[in-house]
């Protein structure tokens, strides 16, 4: 039910505006931002979604929880694209489904590493579902997103982030 309600909110966003409204920011004022360090022709590229997107071969996101998954999946980076899937019900990836580097750009960062634009791109990746509401939010700020924020800080310069 959920994936054919997404469909219809995409095939006609005017259907979308009460959907949205439900949604509220979760507002904080200790986010901080940080400069850029080095050119991007020097730094080491990551990249971390809401989009659903996991290795095949691993759990894939809980989509019987009404609150969503508040847990990540460690993206091999070394894989090919056809070893990624999406899980996640509430947007309609039919077309990333059929090209995973529209919600996960990995091809497209390969070919920049490729051409110098930018110096490496990582190994390691991060994949969240982007439906998370109610008592997982609080596990989503105060667990899951400081873990990948930590090992990111340990390799990377910078994040590519991409919604679903």
């Amino acid at each position: 039910m959920k994936r054919l309600i997404a469909k219809l909110l995409t095939r006609f966003p005017s259907l979308a505006k009460p959907f949205i409204m439900l949604y509220r920011p979760v507002e904080s004022d200790s986010i901080p931002w940080t400069l850029v360090q080095k050119p991007l022709h020097h730094s080491r590229i990551a990249i971390v979604t809401t989009a659903g997107v996991h290795q095949k071969n691993q759990v894939a996101f809980n989509m019987r929880d009404i609150h969503g998954d508040p847990s990540f999946r460690v993206i091999d980076g070394t894989k090919a694209a056809s070893d990624f899937m999406i899980t996640h019900d509430y947007y309609d990836h039919t077309d990333a489904d059929r090209d995973i580097n529209i919600v996960f750009p990995i091809g497209r960062l390969r070919e920049f590493e490729s051409e110098g634009i930018i110096g490496q791109l990582a190994d390691t990746h991060y994949g969240f579902m982007g439906h998370i509401r109610g008592p997982h939010i609080e596990t989503l700020v105060r667990k899951s997103a400081p873990e990948v924020a930590r090992r990111l800080k340990a390799g990377v310069d910078a994040v590519l982030l991409t919604p679903g």
